[in-house]
């Protein structure tokens, strides 16, 4: 999975995993919800590509 993603991917993964870190720092529970927002926006997302490549017949 990580070498679809590219060099692109990947920073933005790290950038994100700093946010949460940064924010747990401030406060432990707050860095949970928004962990839980991002992966649920991630599942939501995956779907949604998921679902317009099988009705274009290529997934």
């Amino acid at each position: 999975m990580l070498r679809n993603l590219g060099a692109l991917g990947l920073a933005g993964i790290a950038l994100l995993l700093a946010g949460i870190a940064l924010i747990a720092y401030e406060n432990l529970l707050i860095a949970v919800g928004m962990a839980l927002i991002v992966a649920g926006l991630g599942l939501v997302v995956r779907s949604l590509i998921s679902g317009l490549l099988q009705n274009f017949g290529m997934f």
